[in-house]
């Protein structure tokens, strides 16, 4: 299956659908989500990208993130999303949204609208090795020190919607 991006404008308004590379391949503005789950100990799930992924493989980043189907709402794709990459869902609930743009070494950019969802989780994940390597629970706090001190281990986007969630919770 082709999987397909949701092109929008700056107002987060359907303008057509594209195929996923191609539209990372033209930097052209879609929609997409990254999810943020929290613990009892208010630490937040981080996600290591699997070894095989065909970009940022191996770094860490938030729990989960992707790109909404056509139809789909926002918080539908982050439990779907959440289900397929660590194999468990929550109830989630949409903080913001805010656009961004991300180069990568081999080519592909992300331009994403980005909604930015968080939910609540105290269990252990079953991980989908050909999404995830590996998990850890951190503290908000700790992740901004540890990005700070290596910024390389984790993936250009997390930095970004990091910052903005950071600012946001604070």
């Amino acid at each position: 299956m082709v999987e397909q991006v949701i092109l929008v404008n700056e107002n987060d308004e359907k303008v057509g659908l594209m195929e996923k590379i191609e539209a990372h391949e033209k930097a052209l503005l879609h929609r997409a989500f990254s999810v943020f789950v929290i613990n009892d100990n208010n630490e937040i799930m981080l996600q290591q990208r699997a070894h095989d992924k065909y970009h940022s493989p191996g770094l860490w980043t938030n729990t989960c993130c992707s790109h909404q189907r056509d139809g789909e709402s926002n918080i539908a794709a982050g439990r779907r999303r959440l289900q397929e990459e660590m194999g468990f869902t929550t109830d989630l609930k949409e903080l913001f949204n805010f656009i961004y743009i991300a180069p990568f070494d081999n080519g592909l950019t992300e331009h994403e609208l980005d909604h930015v969802m968080v939910g609540s989780f105290n269990g252990e994940p079953q991980l989908n090795p050909d999404e995830a390597a590996d998990y850890k629970w951190m503290t908000a706090d700790d992740i901004k020190k540890d990005i700070a001190q290596n910024p390389d281990i984790y993936t250009e986007w997390f930095k970004i919607i990091f910052d903005k969630y950071y600012n946001h919770i604070s």
